[in-house]
């Protein structure tokens, strides 16, 4: 078998293993953080969760089959290892920029959600005051 293909199963396997891996951890942890930035809604959380881990997979495996064209033929064993070196280092670079991507914008909604809860009085006003 041509280098060049084993270093691509190589790749295909471990850049599959790793986004599945990634977006499970997530969808795990993350459940307890959506709970909380949606304020209890759990039927809400659990749907936002899902929509999340399916956009992640979409971007991260569209990326490693889109990154899996090699720039030509391996011609020895440390070929293989400097192509998926450095293949591999990008797909996790990129899952990495995806991960922190969304714990930003959920921490964003997060703050504004507190901000709104700050501003509302906890009792309703029951009368007025003259001045």
């Amino acid at each position: 078998m041509d280098r060049t293909v084993v270093a691509y199963v190589i790749y295909l396997v471990v850049s599959i293993a790793l986004t599945v891996w990634v977006a499970r951890t997530l969808s795990r942890n993350g459940r307890i953080f959506l709970a909380d930035v949606l304020r209890g809604n759990e039927k809400l959380a659990e749907a936002v969760n899902h929509l999340l881990v399916v956009g992640f997979y979409l971007v991260n495996l569209g990326f490693v089959a889109l990154y899996l064209s090699g720039d030509g033929t391996i011609e020895d064993t440390r070929g293989v290892f400097e192509a998926l070196s450095t293949k591999l280092g990008v797909v996790l670079l990129v899952l990495g920029v995806m991960h922190l991507a969304n714990v930003y914008v959920l921490n964003r909604i997060r703050r504004r959600g507190a901000m709104e809860r700050e501003q509302t009085p906890p009792v309703p006003p029951q009368d007025w005051v003259r001045a």
